[in-house]
């Protein structure tokens, strides 16, 4: 079964971090780029940050450039989301997903496939 399963959510204060895990079971992640998206309540899903599949090309939101940092591991099949100088805007649940999109779209939403299930992030103090 293909499985997306995100980690490391929860309450941070302003100006804190953390730090997102994307891991897949049942295929591996190397032939695929991972999108990190992000829901906040009453808001649509948007991006946030996508990485390729070779980890060469990343595309950052304007909103979170120089604060956040994907990478991927494909030994360990995970895909990682540091996010630092947290901002109470950065409240959402966040969503990996892997596709298959061309580099020019690589954070297009609707290019990927497979979704996890989501984890809270809660920025408040």
């Amino acid at each position: 079964q293909l499985q997306l399963v995100e980690s490391g959510g929860g309450l941070v204060q302003p100006g804190g971090s953390l730090r997102l895990s994307c891991a897949a079971s049942g295929f591996t992640l190397d032939y695929y780029a991972i999108g990190w998206f992000r829901q906040a309540p009453g808001k649509e899903r948007e991006g946030v940050s996508c990485i390729s599949s070779s980890g060469g090309s990343t595309n950052y939101a304007d909103s979170v450039k120089g604060r956040f940092t994907i990478s991927r591991d494909n030994a360990k099949n995970t895909v990682y989301l540091q996010m630092n100088s947290l901002k109470p805007e950065d409240t959402a649940v966040y969503y990996c997903a892997a596709g298959q999109p061309a580099v020019q779209a690589m954070c297009v939403m609707g290019l990927y496939d497979y979704w996890g299930q989501g984890t809270q992030v809660t920025v408040s103090s």
